[in-house]
């Protein structure tokens, strides 16, 4: 029997034009003459317009205090970006191979502005930008509007909500999978096809650290040979209604040692602290310090070396950070991740890892599974 996908109510002109309306004030706010994005993420948050191919050709969108929200494409790209979700939302402009993109510039910014412009945005674009407009500024958006992206509204919470569920789902399944005898890559591989079946269209990572490789948080699936009495971390993710999952789990392969039970329970209980930290008001960094303060109360402290947490949205690492010195408070709507783990150099580690949205009077999990050590075949 086949299982009926879920579907995504599709974003509105009307919601584009709400959130680049929403940018621009940001940036007044920030000090900001205008907001400058380029192909990846933001763009097609702010847009729904993902060029099919990011060449060297200038596509930009200027989001200023003094114009209407402007689109420039190359000419040839015009038809595709015509055709995106939010494109009603914004004038158009092109510009033909062999004109100079920079040239347009002069009459959609001022002379002498402030911008904040894309992380990802080429330096070939901002140098011609700045050699058009030598009296011009420009900062990083993650350093002047770091929650540009971060507190998300009902379809976006639905969306990550669907994409935690089938990282569920797809967590319940690779349980009855059989790991001892088989490499790292063979069970990133069950997975990734796990993910798809599930509805994600795009896999970002099948995290599969085995025994000693999983002392390593970003271990990529390897050729190592899973054995009976290894401790697996699992962390795996990607995007379903173009918004993202990123879940983690840590199993066992047989019996687990006293060592192993112990750990476990360790970062079990700090990710459950972390989760409980989790209220409106509160700075992100508490989330941190309320997981880490149990792993290191417990002896652990220099073996857990990353942040506790990273927002989740149309990428699946974006602000905010729940880390020491992130005093942004946590407003509603708000998602990331809450990972705490104890890595253990030469033997093994383990993880925790669930997405949590910030409601008006605390937090909730978007995945649900069970969090004590499983052990599998």
């Amino acid at each position: 029997m086949t299982t009926a996908q879920p579907t995504a109510v599709p974003f509105t002109t009307e919601d584009y034009a709400a959130r680049m309306a929403r940018v621009v004030e940001d940036g007044r706010s920030a000090g900001l003459d205008g907001v400058l994005v380029t192909p990846g993420p933001d763009l097609v948050w702010l847009t729904g317009y993902q060029p099919t191919a990011i060449t060297e050709r200038l596509t930009m969108l200027f989001l200023t205090t003094d114009h209407e929200p402007t689109l420039l494409v190359p000419t040839l790209e015009r038809p595709d970006a015509e055709g995106a979700e939010g494109a009603p939302a914004t004038t158009m402009m092109d510009w033909p191979d062999g004109a100079d993109p920079y040239d347009v510039a002069l009459g959609l910014l001022r002379p002498d502005g402030s911008f904040g412009v894309s992380d990802n945005a080429w330096a070939m674009h901002l140098l011609g930008l700045q050699g058009a407009l030598p009296e011009s500024r420009y900062q990083s958006l993650t350093q002047r509007l770091p929650m540009l992206r971060a507190v998300k509204d009902d379809n976006e919470l639905a969306r990550l909500a669907a994409a935690g569920a089938a990282a569920d789902a797809s967590y319940e399944e690779i349980l009855k999978v059989r790991f001892s005898g088989r490499r790292e890559t063979d069970v990133a591989g069950d997975l990734a096809d796990l993910l798809r079946s599930h509805g994600h269209e795009q896999v970002d990572f099948t995290v599969v650290g085995s025994g000693p490789n999983g002392a390593n948080p970003h271990h990529e699936a390897g050729e190592r040979v899973i054995e009976v009495g290894d401790c697996v971390v699992l962390d795996f993710g990607g995007l379903m209604f173009g918004y993202g999952s990123d879940t983690s789990r840590t199993v066992c392969v047989g019996e687990p040692t006293d060592r192993i039970r112990e750990v476990h329970e360790v970062v079990r209980l700090a990710q459950q602290a972390g989760v409980d930290a989790v209220r409106p008001g509160v700075a992100c960094q508490e989330v941190d310090r309320a997981a880490r303060h149990l792993i290191t109360e417990a002896g652990y402290g220099e073996q857990f070396i990353h942040r506790t947490g990273h927002g989740i949205g149309v990428t699946t690492h974006e602000p905010p950070y729940m880390i020491e010195g992130e005093e942004q408070p946590m407003v509603p709507g708000m998602c990331f991740s809450v990972e705490p783990g104890i890595y253990l150099s030469g033997g093994f580690g383990v993880r925790i890892e669930d997405i949590v949205t910030v409601t008006e009077d605390g937090g909730t999990r978007l995945n649900n599974t069970d969090r004590t050590l499983q052990i599998v075949g």
